[in-house]
C-alpha cells in the first residue's frame, strides 16, 4: 500500500485510491494519516476542520466524515473489517493502515542515516543518502489538502526537516569539493531564503573556493542588510568569522557546520 504525504496526499490500496474528493474529509484523512497509529482526539479534529468557527452540527458532521472514510477504506481493503483500519476510541479515532509504507517515515529514516554519515565524516555516503531522502518529496507536502491550524503546524515541522536535510546534503557536497556545481542551486536558495544564514554561508564558501571572492563578500553584505532592515540584528558571530576569514584571504576557510 502506498501512503504519500510529501507531495499530494495519495493512499492507494489494491489499485484503488481511498483519498476523498471533498476537501474536509480529505483534510481529516490527512491529519489521521500523519498521526498514524495514534488516537486523534475529537477537539483536535474539530480545531483542524473549523477553527474558531465550529458549527453546532460539527460533531455529527465529523461522524459522517468518519463513516465516509470507512466506506472508502472498505472498498479498497474488502478483507479487512471497517473499524479495524479506522477505529473508534474514547474521545477520538485512530487510523491503522497495516502493510502501508508512509513516505514521511522513509524520509525521516534516510535523513537520520545521512546525518549520522555526515557526523562520521563520510561525506560521499552522506551526500548520496541525503539526496535520496530529498528525492522522496514530489512537491509541497499535502499539496492537494486544505490546511487548518493543526496541519499547518505539522507542515511547518516537515518543511523544517526538509530544509535541514537540504542544508546537510549541500554541506556534504561542499566537503567533496563540488563548489562550482553547487553555485546555481545555492544562488537560488539564498535568494529564496534571504535570512537563512546556513545557505548564505554555503554560498559564500562555494563562491570563495571557486575564485569569486568579491561575490562571496557581497553575499554576506546582502544578508547583513536584510537582517538589519527586517529584524534589527547582525549576522551571527559564526558567519562574521567566516566573513573575516575571507577578508584576510585565508585559503583554508571551512563551512559552518549545520546544527553546530
Amino acid at each position: 500500500m502506498e501512503i504519500k504525504v510529501l507531495g499530494p496526499l495519495t493512499i492507494n490500496a489494491n489499485g484503488r485510491s481511498i483519498v476523498p474528493s471533498a476537501g474536509k474529509p480529505r483534510q481529516l484523512l490527512a491529519l489521521l494519516t500523519l498521526r498514524m497509529g495514534q488516537v486523534v482526539f475529537t477537539p483536535t479534529m474539530l480545531e483542524e476542520l473549523w477553527g474558531d468557527e465550529t458549527p453546532r452540527s460539527a460533531a455529527t458532521t465529523l461522524q459522517t466524515y468518519i463513516l465516509h472514510l470507512r466506506r472508502e477504506i472498505a472498498k479498497a481493503l474488502p478483507d479487512r473489517p471497517r473499524t479495524e483500519s479506522l477505529s473508534t476510541h474514547f474521545g477520538g479515532y485512530r487510523l491503522d493502515l497495516r502493510g502501508g509504507r508512509l513516505d514521511l517515515a522513509e524520509f525521516d529514516e534516510r535523513a537520520a542515516r545521512g546525518a549520522a554519515a555526515l557526523e562520521r565524516g563520510d561525506a560521499a555516503g552522506a551526500a548520496e543518502i541525503l539526496a535520496s531522502a530529498l528525492g522522496i518529496w514530489s512537491g509541497p507536502a499535502l499539496g492537494n489538502v486544505p490546511v487548518g491550524r493543526v496541519l499547518e503546524l505539522e507542515l511547518l515541522g516537515m518543511e523544517e526537516a526538509r530544509m535541514r536535510t537540504l542544508e546537510r546534503r549541500i554541506e556534504a557536497d561542499l566537503m567533496l569539493g563540488r563548489h562550482r556545481h553547487l553555485l546555481p542551486e545555492l544562488r537560488m536558495l539564498a535568494a529564496g531564503h534571504p535570512m537563512n544564514e546556513n545557505f548564505c554561508a554555503q554560498l559564500m564558501l562555494a563562491l570563495y573556493r571557486s575564485g569569486h571572492v568579491w561575490r562571496a563578500l557581497e553575499a554576506f553584505r546582502t544578508l547583513r542588510e536584510t537582517l538589519v532592515e527586517e529584524l534589527g540584528i547582525e549576522p551571527s558571530l559564526r558567519l562574521q568569522r567566516l566573513h573575516q576569514a575571507m577578508l584576510t584571504g585565508n585559503p583554508d576557510v571551512e563551512p559552518l557546520r549545520i546544527g553546530a
